[in-house]
């Protein structure tokens, strides 16, 4: 149950980030948001607050930023419809309602239209009950009422694909961005609760009989430098001893403010794979400072170093150094989160500010249906002076859902078997 409580607080963290960061940069731009969406498939919960309601769906695996001009938004108006209307004292529009043959409401005005335009001239035009031709002004902020639900319009200007390539692009990229924002908080607020480590040199334990033992090196060592070699960081001691397997050193270090120099020589290990690398057998905790301006540049550090750790495993997969068994589908990382939460909080949060990353730059990558594949048609929009065709553009992104559908049910069975079975 807790792996599962877990599993939904990460998952909604992650995409409240991303959408936050759509919604926020559609709103800054002008754009009508419709609805705000955390999960998928039917609605549990929906509380509307201006012009846009906030839903939480059924399936923790996603969510979406519904804005105005997308597919399916609003309803039309042709002509033959008879409607009825609501008008303030000057004879605009406040309200259409649909389907309505009755006059339960005292004030509806009836028509049956004529011609309408409810994005850009914002009227209209049809025959009353006296067969007169009449024509009325629209309210940006008219509603349509159809079948008991009510819509808002939404005049062009305040459409997705009436802003500028640079807003739409923004508003786009800022969801992958905010991924990237939240993993910064995370790590940051990491440094600042468990303390940034400083990585000094200094040994927590020595294992028994191994090189580092049998030299007599001892817990609280502080290594200075490895065969005259300065030595800063545990990085640069752990960097030198596996590059040096079964070679003689010398490993100086600090004993109570006084200097030791210890011989030994470093054991070889192999890999898997048959790499060869060294180690003497020691254990490392880094000592960990609490300073709150030292917390914000390791929050930056992290960030950008499991950004890099990321990129450096996706070149893996595309130049086939490791296939489509390794990648992990929902039930894979439900499986990961149980055991990462075993080992407490702090790792959790790690572990949350990686799939954070993650999330950002697999949505950043230039495929259909992920918001790298819009940014990609925007880039072509930018580089030609005009759009791609609106219906040629939905295809492709189509065609994108369907494959990345696929991936995910091969991808989920790989872990179903991998975990089960």
């Amino acid at each position: 149950m807790q792996t599962a409580i877990a599993f939904i607080l990460i998952f909604g963290l992650l995409v409240f980030f991303h959408e936050f960061g759509h919604f926020l940069f559609a709103k800054r731009a002008g754009i009508m948001v419709r609805e705000f969406a955390i999960g998928m498939g039917p609605k549990i919960y929906g509380k509307t607050h201006g012009e846009t309601i906030y839903t939480i769906r059924l399936l923790p695996i996603g969510g979406y930023v519904r804005m105005a001009g997308e597919d399916m938004d609003g309803a039309e108006l042709q002509p033959g419809y008879r409607v009825g209307l609501i008008v303030d004292e000057d004879n605009v529009v406040k309200k259409i309602i649909f389907n309505q043959n009755n006059k339960q409401l005292p004030d509806l005005l009836f028509l049956e239209v004529e011609r309408a335009d409810l994005e850009k001239d914002l009227f209209v035009e049809g025959y009353d009950e006296e067969e007169n031709l009449v024509r009325y002004n629209v309210a940006r902020d008219c509603i349509l009422v159809e079948n008991g639900k009510e819509t808002l319009i939404a005049p062009y200007d305040r459409q997705f694909n009436a802003k500028t390539v640079g807003q739409r692009a923004m508003t786009i990229f800022a969801g992958p961005l905010f991924n990237f924002i939240l993993a910064f908080i995370i790590y940051m607020l990491i440094g600042l609760i468990h303390g940034v480590p400083t990585y000094e040199p200094i040994i927590t334990e020595v294992v028994e009989n191994d090189p580092a033992a049998q030299a007599g090196m001892l817990a609280g060592d502080r290594v200075t430098a490895i065969d005259g070699q300065v030595v800063n960081k545990w990085q640069d001691l752990a960097a030198f001893i596996q590059d040096h397997p079964s070679e003689n050193i010398t490993v100086t270090v600090d004993r109570n403010g006084q200097k030791v120099n210890l011989n030994m020589k470093v054991k070889e290990k192999i890999e898997q794979n048959g790499k060869k690398y060294g180690q003497i057998g020691v254990k490392y905790e880094s000592p960990r400072e609490f300073n709150p301006l030292k917390a914000v540049v390791y929050g930056a550090q992290e960030t950008y170093n499991m950004t890099a750790r990321i990129f450096e495993l996706l070149g893996m997969l595309i130049t086939g150094k490791f296939t489509i068994d390794a990648l992990s589908g929902p039930v894979g990382i439900y499986k990961a989160t149980e055991q990462v939460a075993q080992y407490g909080f702090i790792n959790l949060m790690n572990w949350a500010a990686m799939l954070s990353i993650n999330l950002g730059i697999m949505n950043l990558l230039p495929l259909p249906a992920l918001d790298g594949g819009r940014l990609l048609f925007f880039g072509f929009e930018a580089v030609r002076g005009k759009p791609i065709d609106r219906q040629k553009e939905g295809l492709v992104h189509f065609v994108g859902i369907v494959l990345l559908m696929i991936l995910m049910v091969v991808v989920t069975w790989n872990d179903i078997q991998r975990f089960f079975f």
